[in-house]
């Protein structure tokens, strides 16, 4: 689990958040002494709270399945976020030679679309309802040229990066 300031949950700090899973399914939070939910993490999530989930017994990071978890409960619990196709295209990327690089993708386009995410926030704070209004008016084709264009920027050099990569990891020069 990464924070907004990039540090890595596996990293050892002492600003992270350790949760303990025990072997009947309870999460149990070592920061408010008190047994928490998936919907507790999830909420922690949106909160930008570094944190880490461990096996009570073992001490295995479980971090990545529960983040899992509560992606599945999401996909179930109202409008998929992952179209069937997609989930499909994943799993062949499993075990396939571009499985690295599909996963470096899939991150950076994540990260570049939260970035423009929060730009659009910032840029919003100072719009009244008028100005929302006129801007909720406008087409959709010109919104892309005006706020995602750096995104569209962004999503083609990590294309490029990618595609680079896979050139280079087969021995083939550009």
């Amino acid at each position: 689990m990464q924070n907004e300031q990039g540090q890595n949950a596996s990293e050892p700090a002492s600003c992270v958040r350790v949760i303990k899973k025990y072997p009947n399914r309870r999460l149990y939070d070592t920061t408010t002494s008190s047994y928490i939910t998936l919907a507790d993490v999830r909420a922690l999530v949106l909160q930008g709270v570094l944190f880490s989930v461990r096996d009570a017994k073992t001490g295995a990071d479980l971090t990545r399945s529960i983040l899992l978890q509560i992606i599945l409960e999401e996909e179930t619990g109202g409008v998929p976020f992952f179209s069937e196709r997609m989930l499909a295209d994943i799993i062949r990327f499993y075990g396939h030679s571009m499985q690295g690089f599909m996963g470096s993708y899939l991150e950076q386009s994540v990260e570049a679309f939260a970035d423009l995410q929060r730009q659009m926030a910032d840029q919003a704070k100072g719009l009244t309802p008028e100005m929302w209004s006129q801007f909720l008016g406008v087409q959709p084709p010109l919104i892309p040229g005006v706020a995602l264009g750096g995104y569209l920027e962004q999503s083609q050099k990590a294309l490029n990066q990618l595609q680079q990569q896979m050139l280079e990891a087969f021995g083939v020069k550009r």
